[in-house]
């Protein structure tokens, strides 16, 4: 796998490095966010993106925003802000996951591996049960794909992905933020509810742009969320 990580701070790419190595993966490195869209451009197949918020030239939310553009690649952001505010900024522009600065390596890589298993399974699916059609969405499991009964397609993160078919496969069943934290992120929840919430809204605008405002994704107040079976 290629991996692109980017920091202003070289110790810190440096030390990720050494980690993501030893793991079998290609890193590919940027100090600044107009350095990581050049290497976006220029290379054949990035598989994953670690941006620093704080970059000059270019901040992470810039950079994410103009990834998203054009591409899906997972992205797992680092910040030394630690505010509510500014996680949910990060993940509404586009970003996957989210790590406050200082981190021990270990945890950024398990991250890394969650996204990176994640994004696999949905390239790498089998084609038993691939289709589902909920309300106005058909969603094609093996190719990842989500276009409405007239044929738009949906551009989702695998994360975002991963929310819509856990929901759509298990129609009426209401799922918790902690739930859909584990099946999805495929990790144990910490502190997630305010991450899933923010993944969830933005899959809702993603829907309801593409579908003229049909509202498939249903929240319980207190409980989590759910699709009917229609």
């Amino acid at each position: 796998m290629n991996i692109l990580v980017a920091d202003d701070d070289k110790e810190i790419v440096d030390l990720l490095e050494i980690y993501i190595r030893n793991e079998g993966h290609t890193v590919l490195k940027a100090y600044d966010g107009q350095q990581v869209l050049d290497q976006m451009y220029e290379t054949d197949g990035i598989d994953l993106m670690v941006l620093d918020v704080m970059m000059p030239k270019k901040d992470g939310i810039q950079v994410v925003k103009e990834v998203r553009q054009s591409s899906q690649v997972p992205i797992l952001m680092l910040s030394a802000k630690t505010t509510d505010v500014d996680k949910i900024k990060g993940l509404v522009n586009g970003a996957d996951d989210y790590v406050v600065k200082p981190f021990n390596p270990l945890e950024v890589m398990a991250r890394i591996k969650s996204l990176l298993r994640r994004s696999t399974a949905y390239s790498q699916a089998s084609h038993v049960a691939d289709e589902l059609e909920v309300g106005p969405l058909i969603i094609r499991k093996d190719s990842h794909e989500v276009v409405t009964v007239d044929g738009v397609p949906i551009q989702l993160t695998a994360l975002e992905f991963g929310i819509l078919h856990l929901l759509a496969n298990n129609p009426n069943r209401v799922f918790s933020a902690d739930e859909i934290f584990e099946r999805v992120w495929q990790q144990e929840s910490v502190v997630s509810a305010k991450t899933v919430m923010v993944h969830v809204s933005h899959l809702r605008d993603k829907i309801e742009k593409a579908t003229g405002g049909e509202k498939v994704i249903q929240t319980v107040w207190g409980v989590g969320y759910k699709i009917k079976n229609r």
